[in-house]
């Protein structure tokens, strides 16, 4: 037995003890699962080695492992020299703490078995991280290919390219039965809880979130021997893996479809969420990650499919037809499978005896992504994903939605749309616009969240008179989605540079505005009224937010907290237009002097 702490682990123990007995059965490895990453044991995998990894844990975690083994012992689900073993090994590592444990690592060499070694360095998170003949472009090579996989050589093993709660690339996952498997020996991945759900409806009560936590039928790993198993494979006797490789990269949604049939939760949440995190994924970090530069973006590879294993063919769309319309334009070589088709290949493999092979394949799972720190405070799924790349510097033009052009372009020529970017003359900034141009979405023709008709009119002459006043290079448009086709829609958002509006759907089309450096959204709540989705989005694309209570406005960092006072979805909401006039130019002067 041997013990030391590593250098440069922190406050870190490792604790190696040698034993001949070959398997440590999943039903003992349970002790692991109360005891956070980095993990003893990973209690869904079957080790064979010829010592136990029993540490590198937190100095105040031996107290939970001691507690956890004798509760273990005493209830015979631990057997007596195996509990014997980890109780000596905690106790040693507490008294050594306790006496001061720099003067016991003179002289005590620290042996790592290969094991210890592999879990040490960590997760495979990173595209570098793996070996040449496993880099990024021979994986997507893999991807490319529909051929089974080769049978003269093992299954590949599962990595994770990229990771934020909720949002996973993976390469070379599986699926048999309905269950995704990770196959791999030793790495430590994510905790699964922080990457997948059962995908129930969300409800905000115990049970329900109880219910979503995800389980070994939703996602589980497979040691390359159980794979073998399984899905057969002899090399020696020529019998070939019982595994379909599904070629391309595939985005799996594990999500009902609660939200998914709503055009804001499906352009603005969900697409714009994995599009941040595919492209900064693929992208090298900017050596300027906080400097606004012009627009620019590198080319990550296609996304070939979209699955919806919850989703029927109708779940996924919505009443307008606004999520079909984006995902064709934004799209349009992309397939779409659903509930069905995933039934299908259910159906293929429930005897367990073959599986699908995904080599790239990204999974977004709604109630795993609220799981995350990030989601917590912003209420906003995609911020996970977009802070994540954020925080990297993967975001090209991060500053001023640069890594979203790909998509708005795609959609802007779709409809039929003039736009384009602009360019300013310094790759600092972004150029004032030729023409101020904005856009009320009124929701006066609806069935809620109105504002009071008197106000409405008064608005819109406000505005009318703060153009007259400005000449021909301001310009209100006064819009009704309603009576506009989808391309009529897109090419009005093309040219927008102040978008105004009532809390609600229309004011997704926010996504497709030409950024400028004057692009603004204004959004009027009920007083004492706020949600954060607009907010969260135009701040996210480098433009500005201003929440309105009728004659009151506030902008970021002075955010008002999300409520949902009464009146908020009632058709009486008051506004002053003066005040929104005002408000508007201000913020064009403001910006005007910044940038001179």
């Amino acid at each position: 037995m041997c013990w030391s702490k590593p250098a440069g682990t922190g406050d870190f123990s490792y604790i190696e003890i040698g034993w001949q007995d070959p398997i440590i059965s999943r039903g003992h490895a349970k002790m692991a699962e109360s005891i956070p990453a980095p993990a003893l044991l990973n209690a869904r995998s079957r080790w064979s080695y010829p010592s136990l990894l029993l540490g590198y844990i937190p100095r105040d975690l031996t107290g939970t492992v001691f507690e956890t083994t004798l509760m273990l012992f005493c209830r015979r689900a631990l057997p007596r020299r195996y509990a014997l073993l980890v109780l000596t090994g905690t106790s040693i590592v507490h008294l050594w703490y306790i006496l001061g444990s720099e003067k016991f690592t003179s002289g005590i060499e620290f042996r790592r078995s290969e094991q210890a070694q592999a879990i040490l360095r960590g997760p495979d998170i990173t595209p570098t991280a793996e070996p040449p003949d496993e880099s990024l472009e021979g994986a997507l090579r893999t991807a490319s290919s529909t051929q089974a996989v080769d049978l003269s050589k093992e299954l590949p093993r599962t990595s994770v390219i990229a990771h934020a709660p909720g949002w996973t690339i993976f390469r070379n996952l599986y699926m048999s039965n309905g269950t995704l498997y990770i196959i791999s020996s030793n790495q430590i991945f994510p905790e699964i809880r922080m990457m997948i759900s059962t995908a129930l409806p969300a409800q905000a009560t115990p049970e329900n979130i109880a219910a979503r936590e995800p389980t070994a039928q939703v996602m589980d790993l497979l040691t390359p021997e159980e794979a073998l198993a399984r899905w057969g494979g002899n090399p020696e006797t020529g019998r070939k893996y019982r595994v379909l490789s599904i070629g391309g990269s595939t985005l799996l949604i594990n999500d009902p479809n609660q939200f998914i049939n709503h055009y804001y939760h499906f352009v603005a949440e969900l697409i714009l969420g994995a599009w941040s995190f595919w492209a900064g994924a693929w992208s090298s970090p900017s050596e300027a990650p906080h400097s606004p530069t012009q627009i620019s973006y590198s080319s990550p590879p296609p996304i070939d499919r979209m699955i919806f294993p919850h989703v029927d063919a109708r779940g996924w769309r919505d009443n307008p037809g606004l999520n079909t319309y984006f995902l064709r334009a934004a799209f349009p070589s992309i397939s779409v499978e659903t509930q069905e088709d995933w039934a299908d290949r259910i159906v293929a493999t429930s005897r367990q005896d073959r599986a699908w092979h995904f080599p790239i394949v990204f999974v977004v799972d709604r109630s795993a992504a609220n799981r995350g720190s990030i989601c917590s405070q912003t209420h906003r799924i995609a911020s996970e994903a977009f802070e994540f790349m954020l925080k990297r510097g993967q975001l090209l033009s991060q500053l001023d939605g640069g890594w979203w052009e790909p998509i708005r372009k795609a959609v802007w020529d779709f409809a039929g749309s003039p736009a384009n970017a602009e360019i300013g003359e310094s790759p600092s900034t972004l150029p004032m616009p030729k023409k101020i141009v904005i856009t009320y979405i009124s929701r006066q023709g609806g069935s809620r969240r109105k504002l009071k008709e008197t106000d409405h009119k008064y608005l819109v002459a406000a505005l009318e008179a703060l153009v007259a006043r400005k000449g021909d290079s301001w310009e209100l448009v006064v819009l009704r989605a309603e009576k506009l086709t989808k391309d009529e829609q897109i090419q009005a958002a093309a040219r927008t540079t102040i978008l105004l509006g009532v809390h609600g759907n229309g004011l997704t089309h926010l996504v497709f505005m030409k950024p400028t450096h004057v692009s603004a959204v204004v959004e009027i709540f009920y007083p004492e009224g706020f949600a954060s989705d607009f907010h969260w989005t135009t701040r996210a694309l480098g433009m500005t937010h201003y929440s309105v209570w009728n004659d009151r406005y506030m902008t970021h960092p002075n955010d008002p907290r999300v409520d949902y006072p009464e009146g908020f979805q009632g058709n009486e909401i008051p506004v002053d237009g003066t005040t929104v006039a005002r408000l508007i130019e201000k913020h064009v002067e403001l910006k005007h002097i910044a940038q001179m």
